[in-house]
């Protein structure tokens, strides 16, 4: 494991057959909130902004009502925000992460007593 990661559980969620949120659906969901840009949420987690986009694209696809609205670039520059619905996936995505960290914290406990340290 890497320095840069922390210790716990990765959490992907299949919602139904090839719809899915996991940690770079949701860090990408978290960064158009606080940025309100698709490009700059994806180049603060190292994503090109074609998949960023694509991503968009299939977050959007997969749900009743979108959960992105992007307005187009120009000369006062495109933006993105999160939906409501948006913002619900989105506390439900890591509400669904804390509790499985709480449920495999004493797991992880353990297993960290018989690995050796990071080098």
């Amino acid at each position: 494991m890497g320095s840069n990661q922390t210790v716990g559980p990765r959490l992907r969620v299949v919602i139904a057959p090839g719809i899915g949120i996991g940690p770079g659906k949701a860090a990408l969901l978290e960064g158009i909130r606080e940025t309100g840009s698709i490009a700059a949420a994806g180049r603060r987690i190292g994503m090109s902004y074609k998949r960023a986009w694509l991503l968009v694209v299939a977050l959007n696809s997969h749900f009743e009502q979108p959960l992105i609205e992007a307005s187009k670039g120009g000369r006062t520059g495109g933006g993105a925000t999160l939906t409501a619905l948006g913002e619900e996936v989105l506390a439900a995505y890591r509400e669904m992460e804390r509790r499985a960290g709480t449920a495999v914290a004493p797991v992880i406990a353990r297993l960290s007593r018989l690995a050796r340290p990071a080098r």
